[in-house]
């Protein structure tokens, strides 16, 4: 205690030094600490006294383990895959500032390396679907409707790359962004069909999150193939599809258009 004593002064400077770094570039700089604990209270009073239907979750038709498994295994993809991507540019400042080389591809290696583990995690989904089917009044079936998983999986793909690509730009541009992701990426598990069968009777509020969410569409895509053997509804699952287009489309020609004036924002 007394060397901490005597290095007080170090101690300070270090202390000051990681938070300026942490909130540089920031538009709200310290509020963060203050924001993220407050959009989770907010978030918790919403999904707990408005979107959760335990009726809902005892009446699954489904082993309630293999809901989830199903639902947690692309979002676990997806969180992981954009939560590397958004600070894939300010991350590599020497390959940023000093090669040439397509800037997408800092983003990109991100999404791929969580689409190695989605792959690994599907391990699991095949040895949960053959127990179920094989101990409980759940049975798997194969149907056509199978063929159409890996256009799921394209689909999600093409949405994280249009959303890795903005975030990695917008976090170049305001660091602010990485910590709004870190509070929403949560908050947007809970607003999503992960854990639980979003009610189809619930607020207009709840049915708007619901319209604007991609992921809602695409998890009931995964879902609806594996569990009941049937196609996705078209017109959501269309929509995700062009919603990610857009993104992929948008982000790319961003990229094209802004990637000279990378080095001097890392």
């Amino acid at each position: 205690m007394l060397q901490l004593w005597l290095y007080r002064d170090l101690l300070y400077q270090l202390v000051r030094r990681e938070v300026v770094v942490r909130y540089r570039h920031s538009l709200l700089g310290v509020s963060w600490a203050l924001l993220q604990p407050l959009g989770m209270m907010l978030l918790f009073t919403f999904v707990f006294t408005r979107a959760v239907s335990l009726n809902a979750i005892a009446s699954l038709d489904v082993p309630y383990p293999l809901f989830v498994y199903i639902g947690v295994l692309p979002w676990t993809f997806f969180a992981t895959g954009l939560n590397g991507s958004i600070q894939s540019l300010t991350s590599q400042r020497d390959l940023v500032t000093k090669v040439y080389f397509p800037q997408q591809i800092l983003p990109l290696t991100s999404i791929a390396s969580a689409f190695f583990d989605f792959l690994v995690a599907s391990v699991v989904l095949v040895g949960l679907v053959a127990y179920f089917h094989l101990t409980s009044d759940w049975s798997f079936a194969f149907h056509p409707a199978l063929l159409m998983l890996p256009l799921v999986v394209a689909v999600q793909v093409l949405l994280m790359v249009g959303l890795g690509l903005w975030l990695a730009l917008g976090n170049l541009w305001y660091r602010d962004v990485k910590y709004l992701f870190a509070v929403g990426i949560q908050m947007w598990m809970f607003l999503t069909n992960v854990l639980y069968p979003l009610p189809t009777d619930g607020s207009a509020a709840l049915r708007w999150l619901t319209t604007l969410n991609p992921m809602v569409p695409i998890i009931s895509a995964y879902r609806d193939i594996v569990i009941h053997g049937r196609l996705p509804e078209a017109v959501p699952f269309l929509t995700a599809l062009g919603v990610s287009v857009v993104l992929a489309a948008s982000g790319w020609a961003m990229y094209r258009a802004m990637e000279g004036r990378f080095a001097e924002r890392v």
